[in-house]
């Protein structure tokens, strides 16, 4: 049996995986779901002292991406705390984080009345680095619970961030938040679908993997021991796994939840074992510890089709920048027009070529 179970700063979680702060998280009746659900743990919808007045529509989404203009949660601090949350833990089963914003003066109000109900905080750092060291501050002056920095992808020098974050006292980081500004254009309105400040939305789902695992395993490769809950294109146990493979501890997971349901969080639950067992993984702690090499390991070569195996779709003839593979009887790659780039191992969908990647 493959083994999920996940401990940090002396919590245990049952599996490595939970919701991110959003809209998923953000009524009592959320929290429940999520309680109930096969999740390691719950999160909160970012709370700050008053509630946000969101313009709606507020959220787009496309088969791989989201497009958002959410604020903090619409509900203020007295609604948690005289509400939401004590009826939540009535109910707890399982590690609650509490997501905060957003300035060193709001944190002195939040975190007196939230202490009690949280197992960890997180906090987003939407200001600059001239701004973290109150903040943090701020937070672990009124509570001894872990403090994770919610790093924004737009912070460029995001080492020296959370460096500067560490030192004020905070125990962990959260990568990454959404990128943006975006825009998303309805033609036949003639107008932003939706927007704020002329347009701009903020984008999430799985077309910022790479930007968020990139950031991850730097983070790793300068902060050996810190702690970090990777999101950013959560989607697929195999997600899941490069995730902890690049460093992270834990990993969040919000928009492949708004593109296909809230279910998905079971099922991933679910197909981490069977996606282990295919890549040899026999618990998460084990591939936690497993240092990522940090260079390409393929041949490079010519790729090679297993005939066997192809289906003949035509999708590697199809999208060959050098138009090098061609049906005959079978599929055949032209040796001295063909590039060895990989695309056509990276699309082919049976995965009947080898030899590139």
């Amino acid at each position: 049996m493959n083994n999920l179970t996940v401990t940090l700063l002396g919590v245990t979680f049952e599996n490595p995986l939970m919701p991110a702060s959003g809209p998923i998280v953000g009524t009592l009746d959320n929290l429940r779901f999520f309680n109930d659900s096969k999740t390691g743990a719950v999160v909160t919808k970012t709370i700050s002292v008053e509630g946000a007045q969101v313009a709606k529509p507020c959220i787009v989404a496309s088969k791989h991406t989201v497009y958002n203009t959410e604020l903090w949660s619409e509900k203020p601090l007295t609604e948690w705390t005289d509400h939401i949350l004590p009826a939540f833990m009535a109910l707890k089963k399982k590690p609650l984080l509490v997501s905060l914003g957003y300035t060193a003066a709001d944190a002195d109000i939040l975190v007196p009345r939230l202490d009690e109900f949280a197992d960890f905080f997180e906090v987003s750092t939407h200001y600059g680095k001239d701004e973290l060291g109150p903040l943090v501050s701020s937070i672990v002056r009124h509570t001894d619970k872990p403090l994770f920095i919610k790093l924004s992808p737009h912070v460029t020098d995001y080492l020296g961030f959370i460096e500067e974050a560490v030192k004020f006292g905070a125990k962990g980081v959260v990568a990454v938040n959404s990128v943006g500004p975006g825009t998303v254009v309805d033609l036949k309105r003639r107008a932003v679908t939706l927007g704020l400040e002329g347009g701009k939305s903020w984008i999430s789902g799985p077309a910022i993997k790479p930007i968020a695992l990139n950031r991850v395993m730097n983070i790793r490769k300068n902060f050996p021991s810190l702690p970090i809950i990777a999101t950013g294109g959560v989607a697929s146990a195999e997600d899941v796994l490069e995730f902890i493979l690049a460093g992270a501890d834990l990993v969040q997971m919000l928009s492949a939840a708004l593109i296909n349901g809230r279910g998905v969080y079971d099922r991933i639950v679910d197909d981490l074992p069977r996606a282990m067992a295919r890549y040899d993984i026999e618990s998460i702690e084990s591939l936690r510890l497993t240092p990522l090499n940090p260079l390409p390991q393929g041949p490079g070569g010519h790729p090679l089709v297993n005939h066997e195996t192809c289906t003949q779709c035509l999708i590697c003839v199809k999208v060959c920048p050098e138009e090098a593979m061609s049906l005959q009887s079978v599929i055949t790659c032209d040796t001295t027009r063909c590039m060895q780039c990989g695309l056509c191992q990276s699309r082919c969908p049976v995965d009947a070529i080898e030899g590139v990647l």
